[in-house]
């Protein structure tokens, strides 16, 4: 029998299974990121392209996502080394029994497990108390390694230690678990078998502008490019697949730290875009064009390119308007999506793995190809996609289509990234944080 409500109102079932009474909740707009609806597309070379007999047109489909409208910059890549460098000071203080750089809960006790206080942490390098030289001295080049005494940095020991879950890993049927027999079908018995531990290092490498010319001078870029002032807003590059991704951890985690602070639920994580969604976004809808700005040439109607490119043979400054290198991000205008440098300036890490068959394996909804490489693995299961084309590249590489690959532990000069976040909601709310 049911059981039901007497009054003026609607007679109502009290069993009915009605949910618990929540406030409407909106999706923060992420700061500095364009909201990509779901769609599909033809991803590939346009017919007219002699690449398309090898690498075949295929229609796809993707959900929303948020991206990045520019390159990480090289001030936005500071700000993560920065944090991670006064937490890894503030370990070696806590370790030695300061407790000054820790922040209290209300009863005036270290919280646990113990937090940084972000305030009071940028005292810790002009700290002249012993205990706390004492304390961080390990991070300062040593002995023969200092050049005229002066007290530097020792990059090597800034390193960003994440875990997370290979969801991949855990996905697959022998892995699964077996509710007859009460265990895994496989040899799986612990979460620790899925989880992946990471160390990696934040600090991007400079000497790329040395190392990946020959017969050329770059040493002034390697000197000045990240850490001068003038450079704040250009791409970060000398970063491998593997820092990008674990930028895109750390983003994450800082983002979660301030929606709590503010009793915001959390969101989507950061994360590197697939080859799909990077080519899905770099169209800006147009999806018949050849480059981001929707023509199929690399110049205007006054003659001036489009992008930072190598236009001619030893000529890369053609129509004086812009560097012989990377130039600041959104230099030139953005495509129909709100993007910048979605061509040359820099080419751009992918999450996707790159294999020679292309498009022929993967799925119609959302493709993506992964592959997580050992560090021992051999080097073709190390390869990346890479799009965009840089400022160093000929005009083919720039075109929407373009796919490239460089191998996931090499840095170079003419490659950077930009993060994206998978959109909770269908539609883009006007609630910004």
């Amino acid at each position: 029998m049911t059981l039901l409500l007497s009054g003026c109102k609607k007679e109502t079932a009290i069993h009915d299974l009605r949910g618990k009474a929540r406030p409407q909740w909106f999706e923060p707009i992420p700061y500095g990121m364009s909201y990509i609806k779901e769609g599909s597309f033809k991803l590939g070379m346009n017919d007219e392209s002699v690449i398309s007999q090898l690498q075949p047109i295929k229609n796809v489909s993707v959900n929303s996502f948020w991206i990045d409208d520019t390159e990480i910059t090289n001030d936005e890549y500071r700000e993560y080394i920065n944090w991670i460098r006064d937490s890894v000071a503030a370990s070696l203080t806590f370790k030695a029994g300061i407790e000054y750089y820790m922040k209290k809960g209300e009863d005036n006790q270290i919280i646990a497990p113990p937090v940084v206080d972000r305030l009071k942490i940028s005292q810790i390098w002009t700290d002249d108390r012993i205990d706390v030289q004492e304390a961080i001295q390990p991070l300062y080049y040593q002995g023969d390694e200092r050049i005229y005494d002066k007290k530097e940095i020792d990059y090597r020991h800034i390193l960003y230690t994440y875990s997370y879950i290979d969801l991949q890993k855990a996905a697959k049927k022998a892995n699964s678990y077996n509710y007859e027999t009460q265990s895994y079908n496989g040899n799986i018995s612990s979460r620790l078998d899925f989880l992946v531990k990471k160390s990696i290092p934040v600090y991007p490498d400079t000497l790329v502008w040395v190392r990946d010319f020959t017969y050329s001078f770059n040493e002034p870029w390697t000197q000045k490019y990240f850490y001068h002032p003038a450079f704040k807003n250009y791409p970060v590059v000398g970063v491998t697949w593997e820092q990008a991704n674990a930028f895109c951890h750390w983003r994450t985690e800082y983002k979660k730290i301030f929606l709590a602070a503010h009793s915001i639920l959390p969101i989507h994580d950061y994360r590197l875009p697939t080859e799909v969604e990077w080519e899905y976004a770099a169209r800006g809808g147009r999806m018949g064009a050849k480059y981001p700005w929707g023509s199929y040439y690399t110049a205007n109607q006054e003659g001036c390119y489009m992008a930072n490119f190598k236009p001619k043979r030893g000529n890369y400054i053609a129509d004086n308007k812009y560097s012989s290198k990377t130039i600041r991000v959104a230099y030139y205008p953005p495509n129909d999506y709100g993007l910048y440098d979605m061509a040359g300036n820099v080419s751009e890490w992918t999450s996707t793995a790159y294999d020679e068959l292309g498009y022929e394996m993967i799925h119609d909804l959302n493709p993506e190809f992964q592959y997580n490489a050992a560090p021992g693995d051999p080097s073709a299961l190390k390869r990346k996609v890479i799009r965009g084309g840089s400022w160093k590249d000929v005009a083919h590489y720039l075109e929407v289509s373009s796919r490239d690959y460089e191998y996931q532990d090499t840095a170079t000069s003419f490659i950077g990234f930009r993060c994206v976040m998978n959109a909770i909601e269908d539609e883009k709310k006007s609630y910004d944080y």
